[in-house]
């Protein structure tokens, strides 16, 4: 008994320095705006933008951006239509941002505050 409480000590001393090491250790990696956001301005670039391009653009799986496309369209921000074997997407601006501290601005306003002249 006396051996698993020494070794459980041992393990627990060596863990906690790392564990306080890793709260105070700055946060260097993070983003202010989500993948959906990222995604909604990629497609507000160019709205004929392949699925592969927009994970390329975003620095996320194809599979996610497709999750991520779906999303936005299940919820109305986006609308997809075939032009011959290609989406073409188109972005509807007018629907409200979704979170209560921006409930009073538009996807629209998202993508003109980020994209500026470049927005379609």
């Amino acid at each position: 008994m006396l051996r698993v409480a020494s070794m459980a000590i041992h393990v627990l001393g060596n863990l906690l320095p790392t564990a306080i090491d890793a709260k105070l250790a700055p946060i260097a990696n993070f983003d202010f705006l989500t993948n959906h956001a990222h995604v909604l301005l990629c497609i507000s670039r160019d709205p004929g933008m392949r699925l592969r391009e927009i994970a390329g653009c975003v620095g996320i799986t194809e599979r996610a951006a497709h999750r991520i496309v779906c999303e936005l369209e299940a919820e109305g921000y986006l609308t997809r239509r075939r032009e011959g074997r290609r989406n073409v997407y188109e972005i509807h601006p007018e629907l409200p941002l979704r979170h209560d501290l921006e409930q009073d601005a538009t996807a629209g306003d998202l993508i003109l505050a980020l994209a500026g002249s470049r927005a379609a």
